[in-house]
Order: structure tokens, then C-alpha cells, then sequence
């Protein structure tokens, strides 16, 4: 697997400017100041928009705030994959499969297709396009990308993520649970190359994983009306990571490993990465990659493991180190890859 290429939008957006808007458009809500407490202990201190935060909760006709989302997805991931391909010096006619991820935007064709027109990829091209799965969808979209070559070998895959999570940044909202996603969400995109040989020093995946928590269904969606996508979650949620500790561990521990040596880790929030921290018992500098990421750019929905995994390049583990990389989202699910740090 290749090291991650993460763009982001232009419009850098400040903790201290989301606090100030939401007092400015809540006045009159009655927990106002436990919701200005709560909010600012996400731990995130800024993140981009695609647009200027004075427009991003304006109301729109949902058909106009879609197509400009979709937009924005195609072209966060479009530069994505042309930043991976330059970095690695890959001539689009060598892909062979591409898989993406979105769930902000509905459009068919999808992200998948866009793609395949704008880089000019092969005809023949094996599109996966992995759907509806939130901030689970660039793990999830990694294992699927395995899947392919594992597969058919010798073929490498470009693995696409975007997410434009702006569009859930809503007036009409305004339980605190929204007003948090105010504050967590960014926007970016994110792509990766895997094959099965080397692409430079990076993961060597050795194993995935997927696990839904059986009737947690409602705990976090995404739902649509007139004025576009909101994201609601239950007071459930919070203990979804809690849950997911123990046959994560079980899983894990069939490679005759007992923990993790590195964490890429999805950077859903302080209460995911708290409860992932004391479950599995590790020390805090090991999941440090997702902490930095949430406070320097937020929760970046499906792009995030993508971005942490960049920072893991950055400070790389001992060679053959053995971790794993997860994401998490609406379902519960949980998508995971166990992998060794190859130097190259």
C-alpha cells in the first residue's frame, strides 16, 4: 500500500468562529451554555469547508445543496487521485480496479464513474463503489480494495475517499448532538494505492475484519428532508466503542499477537478515541496520529483512517511492527485491516 494523498478544501474554519455562529443563530436556546461547554471539549480546533462558514448553514432547496455537494465530493476526490498518482509516479492506464467512498451527495452514477472519466482510466476498469457507510467507508473501501487484489494478483487498485460533511452543517438543527457535528465534522478527500508488491516503505496488510453490533441500526444516520442530509445520533452511541473492544481484541489476537505495536485509528471523536484507548489498555502516544488529526482538521468521515495513516508515514513504526488500522460508523460497523510497516 502506497502512502495516503488527503486534500482538503480551501475555507479553514476555526473552533472559536463555530462558537460564535452558533451563538449567533441559537440565542434563544434554552441550553445554550452547556452546549457551548460541551462543543468546545470536542478537542478539534479547526477544520475546511468547501465554502465560507457565513454560507455553509444558509437553507437551500435540497436539490441545489445535493448537486453542490456532489460537486465538491468528485472534486476533492478527483485531486485526491491525481496527487497519489503524481506522488507515485503511476500513469493512470496502470489502475486496474477503483474503489471510492462517499456518502455525502447522492448522485448514480457515482463518485466511481466521475473518475474513471477524468483521469481517463482503462474501459475495463473494475469500478467498486462502497456506499451508505459513513465514517466507516475508507476502511471498509481499503478491505474491499484488498479483497481485489488478494483476488486477482498483480493488479493494483486506486482507492478514492471524499466526503463533503459540510452539507450536514444545518440552523434547522439544533439538538446538542448536532450542534457536536458542528464542530467535528470537516470536509477533504483522500486516496491510496494497493497492490501486492511494494509501493514504498508503508502497511503490508496481512488480515481484515468487519463486525456490526447486532440492533445498533439507529445509534448514528444520516437522514434527509427538504433542506438536504442532517446526522442524528442516540444517547446509545456512546457506548458503541465500548462494545466493539472485546472481539476486536479476539480478532486481533488469532495472529498470535497480543496487542497492537501502532493504531490507525478513526478519529470519531474524544469519547471513540478514550474508550479505545482504556479498552485495549494502550498507552495514549499510540493513538497521538488520531488525536492531532481530530484537533487539527476534525472528524473527516471515511478520509479520516486515510489521514492518520499519512501521519503514521511521517513517524513510522519500527520496521515489522505489527497494528491496525479501523474505522467506525453508522450501523454500528466497524471495517479493520491488521498490518505489519514494511520499510520497502
Amino acid at each position: 500500500m502506497s502512502r495516503p494523498a488527503v486534500v482538503l478544501p480551501p475555507y479553514e474554519v476555526e473552533l472559536d468562529e463555530i462558537l460564535a455562529d452558533i451563538r449567533t443563530h441559537h440565542a434563544d436556546h434554552p441550553q445554550l451554555r452547556r452546549i457551548l461547554r460541551i462543543v468546545g471539549r470536542t478537542g478539534v480546533r479547526s477544520r475546511h469547508f468547501t465554502r465560507p462558514l457565513d454560507q455553509v448553514g444558509q437553507p437551500e432547496p435540497i436539490a441545489e445543496r445535493n448537486s453542490r455537494t456532489f460537486a465538491d465530493v468528485c472534486e476533492l476526490g478527483e485531486r485526491a487521485a491525481r496527487t497519489v498518482l503524481a506522488e507515485q509516479d503511476v500513469e493512470p492506464g496502470r489502475i486496474d480496479c477503483v474503489v471510492t467512498s462517499h456518502s455525502t451527495g447522492f448522485a448514480i452514477p457515482g463518485l466511481d464513474v466521475h473518475l474513471m472519466n477524468a483521469l481517463r482510466l482503462r474501459p475495463d476498469v473494475r469500478h467498486i463503489p462502497v456506499t451508505q457507510l459513513g465514517c466507516a467507508g475508507g476502511a471498509l473501501a481499503l478491505v474491499r480494495a484488498v479483497d481485489h487484489v488478494r483476488a486477482h494478483p498483480g493488479s493494483l487498485v486506486l482507492l478514492v475517499v471524499a466526503e463533503a460533511l459540510s452539507t450536514v452543517y444545518q440552523h434547522s438543527d439544533d439538538s446538542v448532538e448536532a450542534m457536536i457535528y458542528k464542530v467535528l465534522f470537516g470536509d477533504s478527500g483522500g486516496a491510496v494505492l494497493v497492490g501486492d508488491a511494494p509501493l514504498g516503505p508503508g502497511l503490508a496488510v496481512q488480515d481484515t475484519w468487519e463486525y456490526t453490533l447486532p440492533d445498533s441500526t439507529e445509534r448514528y444516520r444520516l437522514r434527509v428532508d427538504g433542506l438536504g442530509q442532517h446526522f442524528d445520533s442516540t444517547t446509545e452511541a456512546l457506548k458503541s466503542m465500548g462494545e466493539l473492544v472485546s472481539p476486536l481484541l479476539e480478532w486481533y489476537r488469532r495472529s498470535g499477537r497480543d496487542t497492537p505495536d501502532f493504531w490507525v485509528a478513526h478519529t470519531g471523536g474524544p469519547r471513540i478515541l478514550n474508550d479505545l484507548e482504556e479498552g485495549v489498555g494502550c498507552d495514549r502516544k499510540l493513538l497521538q496520529h488520531s488525536w492531532d488529526s481530530l484537533r487539527e482538521r476534525g472528524n473527516l468521515g471515511g478520509v479520516a483512517v486515510l489521514d492518520v495513516l499519512d501521519r503514521l508515514h511521517a513517524d513510522p513504526p519500527a520496521p515489522d511492527a505489527s497494528g491496525v488500522l479501523i474505522g467506525l460508523g453508522p450501523g454500528f460497523t466497524a471495517a479493520a485491516c491488521r498490518a505489519v510497516w514494511r520499510t520497502g
